[in-house]
């Protein structure tokens, strides 16, 4: 009797935790479709954003993504699933995921500004929809933060230039 066929197999050399992807997958999605079902039922499903509360939440993922994936205090969320590799300027370091299995594939999202956006915009989104004022107060923070980082950025280049 002959094992079944392996699907994933000979998709990499390098190892690849797909089953592990596979379960964050289905995780972000049963959350996410989850909280879809607990705001209809509250009946707080908003026919629409405004375009001021879309840029609200946008800088706030973008900033509160980075935060999570590079900052050097946030190492601690990381640390198990990640190795530190080197400092990479402006409080953040760069890490790699460590492990297999699914060790591995949360190493993997957790530095990946773009891969946890993903996460902080549902939850952002949610959030907005079942709090409103709280998400935007929380929201606005992470926002005017970003902007601050552009700021400090800029005047530390014109400082450079200088």
């Amino acid at each position: 009797m002959s094992s079944p066929p392996d699907p994933p197999a000979g998709h990499s050399e390098q190892h690849r935790p797909l089953a592990a992807y596979g379960a964050l997958a289905a995780a972000f999605n049963g959350l996410f479709a989850a909280a879809l079902i607990a705001a209809r039922r509250a009946d707080r499903l908003p026919e629409r954003f405004g375009a001021g509360d879309v840029a609200l939440l946008a800088g706030a993922t973008a900033k509160l993504s980075r935060l999570i994936a590079k900052d050097r205090v946030t190492s601690v969320i990381r640390a198990p699933f990640t190795t530190y590799e080197d400092d990479s300027g402006y409080g953040e370091v760069e890490e790699a995921a460590r492990g297999t299995g699914a060790r591995r594939a949360i190493g993997e999202l957790l530095i990946c500004q773009y891969c946890v956006s993903q996460w902080i915009a549902a939850g952002l989104v949610i959030g907005h929809a079942l709090a409103p004022r709280e998400t935007r107060l929380v929201a606005g923070t992470f926002t005017v933060f970003g902007l601050a980082d552009v700021m400090n950025v800029a005047y530390s280049a014109a400082q450079d230039r200088a």
